[in-house]
């Protein structure tokens, strides 16, 4: 059994054809550059690319690096298809990454595995905002969160059917009484609301190609995009209007 396997999820609601866009550094889609991010943290011990299966993420077999297994669930929620990948890829513990975050930092991946086995006792591990909503859930983009496996057996157990087995991130963060949560700060330059790193349109990719124009594929790592962006005021106003939009 691994200690931690990373996850990079691609939900229902992604767009095939933009992850299979070959418009990134390199030629490099959407896709790759969230999965060689994440394999980028030093303490992973596996990576995987997890997706609903249908005739249209078949596709993703071909797109992902060859050194990254791909499971295709056929669960119907979010829960489910974690469930399934994890038991035919048993880890103590697992960090998932949205595929829409092409800037997760792994720096940020790898404190999550270390507070998580400095603190055996925890069942989610993730980063939270200064009014407490989870930052994996944020338009900010550089997070991943860490889950035990069992408390994920758990959660699944509790929940038969219903809307909360498609929202697990939610789940966890409303029941403190039955989980053991540790809550990290996100790092302050980042507590911004003109940051937007996640992709969810066309000119949010176009927003993040400019990012890796400008540092290159090497230097992305959320320091070096903060202080980027501290000479990029039309940028940063542009970010924050689609991030209000967001919230209407």
């Amino acid at each position: 059994m691994l200690q931690t396997l990373g996850i990079v999820e691609v939900p229902p609601r992604a767009v095939v054809g933009r992850l299979k866009s070959g418009r990134g550094p390199g030629g490099r889609s959407l896709l790759e550059w969230t999965v060689r991010r994440v394999t980028d943290s030093m303490r992973l011990n596996a990576v995987i690319v997890l997706a609903p299966r249908s005739s249209e993420t078949e596709v993703l077999r071909r797109i992902v690096p060859p050194d990254v297994p791909v499971h295709l669930s056929s669960a119907r929620d979010e829960l489910g298809r974690l469930v399934d990948a994890l038991s035919e890829f048993p880890a103590e513990g697992f960090v998932r990454v949205s595929c829409d975050h092409p800037l997760v930092d792994p720096v940020l991946v790898d404190r999550l595995v270390i507070e998580a086995t400095a603190h055996p006792k925890t069942d989610y591990l993730g980063y939270c905002l200064r009014d407490g909503r989870p930052a994996v859930l944020s338009s900010l983009g550089v997070f991943g969160e860490w889950i035990r496996t069992k408390a994920l057996i758990r959660a699944d157990r509790d929940l038969s059917a219903g809307g909360q087995r498609q929202a697990v991130t939610r789940y966890f963060h409303a029941h403190p009484e039955k989980f053991h949560l540790r809550l990290l700060p996100v790092p302050a330059e980042l507590q911004r609301d003109d940051l937007r790193l996640a992709i969810d349109s066309l000119e949010d990719w176009e927003h993040v190609q400019a990012i890796f124009d400008a540092l290159g594929s090497e230097h992305v790592d959320w320091q070096r995009i903060t202080g980027l962006l501290d000479h990029q005021p039309e940028l940063r106003r542009r970010m924050a209007e689609l991030n209000r939009a967001a919230l209407v």
